[in-house]
């Protein structure tokens, strides 16, 4: 017979959280009983290899919080009831890592922006061709004492959108400043990714509590839920305007993927799903019909022509990407690690410049804000004589009902 194994030794985690999970009584005759948590107090949820979860949570007074490795609260993480923070997994430390010098590229309009998150604050860091303008960096919006996770543009009206787990909501304002909006404050739980589809009017997003992929029209009205099985942690999702596609990456840590389907629903298909960790970050450039992804589990960013299936590594030995964006040969990572946004040239494959906010802080969202809006169409243009929801769908358009249609509504696939 083969030897047996010697058992694991426990982790911390695992110690810790045996000493919380004690017996009532501490009479001897329940000795040999399985030990059970005194009722209503906190007991530390440990990973399968037994560290800590990053996110731990105390059901009985409805809080969650972000720990270190050692399993310490991470100040200023705590949330209430319904919202849950989003942690780094302070087990992965990487070594760090630099940029290289910025070779030749092809430059762009000076006008391009890069909008990215912090805790609580919108940024607006201008790009002069395929300079960081760092010094002109500003405030767009702030936010105080929320979490804005996600953010996306309207090119067609100037719009900011985003994301917030705290509400939770989806809001925007004008790049130019103004009232916040409301856009989506019902039904949500924890909203953390957003893409717009600048042609057919319409707002895409994820929630990774409720584990869907919905739609609506930009204003939040006519809202459909497109999916609501097989997903775990929804989070990034980028669209194809021009190809009536919708992608999104779900970064199950058992069984991470990323995903594909037509705007109305149609036609879903995994991917991606070999030689992924934490698919963080999607983005979709219109101009070379790639689709990239950063992935804080590999650390690698990669790319993919979504058409053909091919697939090349771009930058490798990364730190913690959150966000990605797609910008004329260039992508721009946020990364929580470093706390900047890091430019990557796909065709040199290496890192060329970062931005260090001057208040250091964890960096979320990010996307661009071009002053002109891609040339592309699609079967939705005008509402494509729907009713109500013209979603795109590859080679034309289905007409949906939202999920809560007022009056009557036909749903017809010319």
């Amino acid at each position: 017979c083969p030897l047996r194994s010697p058992e694991r030794e426990k982790t911390a985690c695992e110690r810790h959280r045996d000493s919380v999970q004690t017996a009532s009584s501490s009479s001897s005759v329940f000795s040999f009983l399985r030990p059970r948590p005194v009722a209503g107090g906190y007991v530390p949820q440990c990973a399968r290899h037994g560290a800590y979860e990053p996110t731990q949570c105390h059901a009985a007074v409805g809080q969650c919080w972000c720990v270190d490795a050692s399993g310490q609260e991470v100040p200023n993480t705590r949330t209430g009831p319904g919202s849950t923070p989003l942690c780094i997994d302070q087990a992965v430390t990487p070594a760090p890592v630099g940029p290289t010098p910025r070779p030749g590229v092809r430059p762009l309009p000076r006008e391009h922006t890069c909008c990215s998150l912090e805790r609580g604050k919108i940024e607006l860091v201008p790009l002069d061709g395929d300079n960081i303008r760092k010094e002109d960096a500003r405030p767009l919006l702030q936010t105080p004492d929320r979490v804005v996770i996600a953010v996306g543009y309207d090119c067609v009206d100037k719009m900011v959108y985003w994301t917030d787990i705290t509400g939770p909501s989806i809001s925007r304002a004008s790049l130019t400043g103004g009232d916040i909006v409301p856009v989506i404050t019902t039904e949500l739980q924890s909203p953390e990714g957003i893409a717009i589809d600048h042609v057919a009017r319409l707002l895409f997003w994820t929630d990774s509590m409720r584990d869907t992929v919905e739609v609506s029209k930009l204003d939040g009205s006519q809202r459909r839920v497109l999916f609501d099985t097989d997903l775990i942690n929804p989070r990034p999702i980028v669209t194809n305007p021009a190809y009536g596609r919708l992608y999104w990456a779900d970064w199950d840590r058992d069984s991470p993927k990323i995903e594909m389907s037509n705007m109305d629903g149609t036609d879903r298909t995994v991917l991606v799903k070999d030689d992924l960790g934490l698919p963080n970050g999607l983005t979709f450039d219109l101009e070379d019909q790639q689709l990239c992804w950063a992935d804080a589990g590999t650390r690698k960013v990669e790319c993919m022509d979504p058409h053909r299936r091919l697939r090349r590594r771009i930058v490798a030995g990364i730190q913690y990407p959150f966000a990605l964006v797609a910008l004329g040969g260039k992508l721009y990572y946020t990364d929580w690690r470093r706390e900047a946004v890091v430019s990557v040239d796909r065709h040199s494959e290496k890192e060329t410049e970062e931005f260090l906010p001057q208040k250091r802080s964890r960096l979320y969202g990010i996307t661009t804000t071009p002053s002109r809006c891609p040339q592309v169409y699609n079967y939705c243009l005008d509402n494509g004589g729907c009713s109500h929801l013209c979603l795109p769908r590859l080679g034309g358009f289905t007409c949906r009902c939202p999920d809560a249609a007022a009056g009557r509504c036909v749903e017809t696939t010319p």
